[in-house]
């Protein structure tokens, strides 16, 4: 697995880089097909904020946190990747998603762009690759990611749909009307 760092306002010392190396490869042992990992540390205030992305074979995991010291900023952005890719491999386990060894990857033949015209100021712009899935895949993906909503191409339509959380267990679906 590839591992980057990336410092923004603070200095990660030899012994810190090998601790979050060493951290980061227990991930792999939940999840196989980790293909790069990039972690963002940040100080600003007094505060370490910490970022974590994985990219594990296109289902991408992510997670920050922020404390007082960047080790411990770190291990506590690590808590919640794990718990999501322990419970998106009980899921697939559960569905019986997967046959006996293969492997999966969300992969997208067309890469679709939204362009968004507004009155309001839009400060920032996101260009995401929309992946053709089942809506309970993609609340998975939205689980692991750890947003409120998430865009995908749904497999049975071809349509871009949004499955956003609506509560603790619920799940909404928005889909196009022509």
């Amino acid at each position: 697995m590839d591992i980057r760092f990336v410092q923004r306002g603070a200095e990660i010392d030899d012994k810190l880089r090998e601790y979050m190396e060493k951290k980061i490869s227990k991930l792999e042992k939940f999840f196989k097909r980790i293909l790069n990992c990039q972690i963002v540390v940040t100080h600003h205030k007094g505060s370490f904020n910490v970022e974590t992305t994985a990219n594990a074979n296109g289902v991408i995991l992510r997670a920050e946190e922020d404390a007082l010291e960047p080790r411990k900023a770190f291990d506590q952005s690590l808590k919640n990747p794990e718990r999501r890719i322990k419970k998106y491999n009980s899921y697939l386990k559960d569905r019986a998603q997967l046959g006996a060894g293969e492997d999966f990857s969300f992969s997208l033949e067309d890469n679709t762009e939204a362009e968004h015209a507004s009155a309001a100021v839009i400060d920032k712009v996101k260009k995401v690759e929309v992946h053709p899935m089942e809506p309970a895949e993609a609340i998975m993906q939205m689980e692991l990611v750890g947003h409120a909503f998430f865009m995908f191409q749904n497999a049975d339509t071809g349509e871009i749909n949004v499955v956003y959380k609506r509560g603790e267990d619920s799940y909404g679906l928005l889909e196009p009307v022509k």
